[in-house]
């Protein structure tokens, strides 16, 4: 009986032993790839583009900001990133053309390079469990894109506030908390998609190629596509075409909408601009009875949930489908 129990104490300790080390060895291996992050060149690269683009809308919004207290002396915070010049796009609107960059800089060689280079098989050996190895990678992904993005919208913040000198109300302070956060789960999918591409490509270069694409695609040529399909469906020339503009319309926002970057467009939209009450077709019946008044920051967040949560379950299924593909590999010495 006592040898008995003095081995399954000693099964305890050593199960104990065993599971501390694997824990120690994804704290490890997350610090490890963090270190790799910020001692990278691309991401100093990719961090002080993100730092000048977002300094010279500041400067374009700082600007332009004269014309935002004329028509209005409310939320004149939130035109710090709203704002723009005649020439220079807004804060928030590099922030979307950019920040899909930084994730795929991040991620389009997270496990490819290190198939290339002989050393994941190594890490695949250590006691640690396999699936720590890309969960540490998005972790440390994760936490890298958080603070570019919450570095460059403080950093914005901060220097409006000493320009202009008016601090933010609570309300113009959680829109912009939100918009942040948004940010971040952004930047993740296209990390997602981009360890995606790692996963599966055998290159590194393939794999930058293909997310690179995706990128152009959906930022620049997505809407012109869409359009076209539209107006191929629902022709809006000739008389039948003044029948078919809502049909065109209704068609042409569906599609949009399967692509990230129009839905987090028009998810920050509703965010930093409190004047916006509704999304998508607006009729005069929807509009009766309505007050004329700023919408309040709950019901902002209440219209943009479903894309809010599309994001959230979008980025999920990316680092899901990279999960199971690295899982499924094949990995030789």
């Amino acid at each position: 009986m006592q040898n008995t129990a003095q081995a399954a104490r000693s099964a305890f300790f050593a199960g104990r032993s065993a599971a501390r080390r694997v824990h120690g060895g994804f704290s490890t291996l997350c610090r490890k790839e963090l270190a790799d992050h910020f001692h990278s060149a691309r991401f100093k690269l990719v961090f002080a583009l993100l730092i000048l683009t977002s300094l010279a809308s500041l400067y374009g919004a700082l600007e332009g900001i004269a014309d935002s207290v004329s028509e209005s002396s409310e939320f004149i915070f939130l035109s710090l990133y709203t704002a723009s010049s005649n020439s220079i796009p807004s804060v928030a609107s590099f922030l979307a053309y950019l920040t899909p960059l930084a994730g795929l800089v991040l991620g389009f060689d997270a496990i490819n390079r290190e198939r290339s280079q002989g050393t994941l098989n190594r890490l695949v050996s250590q006691p640690i469990h396999r699936d720590s190895v890309i969960v540490a990678k998005f972790l440390a992904g994760r936490i890298v894109v958080a603070i570019m993005v919450f570095f460059v919208g403080i950093l914005v913040g901060g220097l409006g506030l000493v320009c202009i000198g008016i601090p933010p109300g609570i309300e113009e302070f959680l829109r912009i908390l939100s918009h942040l956060i948004l940010t971040v789960f952004y930047t993740s999918l296209w990390m997602g998609l981009a360890m995606l591409c790692s996963v599966l490509c055998r290159h590194a270069s393939t794999s930058a190629l293909i997310v690179i694409a995706l990128w152009i695609y959906f930022t620049l040529f997505a809407s012109m596509v869409m359009k076209v399909i539209a107006n191929l469906c629902y022709p809006v020339d000739g008389i039948e075409g003044y029948y078919n503009m809502m049909s065109n319309y209704e068609l042409q926002l569906s599609l949009n909408r399967t692509s990230p970057y129009y839905v987090y467009c028009e998810a920050v939209t509703t965010l930093l601009n409190p004047n916006v009450r509704t999304i998508g077709i607006t009729t005069t019946q929807s509009l009766s009875g309505v007050l004329a008044s700023y919408l309040s920051f709950d019901q902002s967040l209440l219209l943009i949930w479903p894309h809010i949560t599309s994001m959230v379950a979008l980025t999920m299924a990316a680092f899901t489908v990279s999960y199971i593909a690295f899982m499924r590999r094949e990995i030789r010495a």
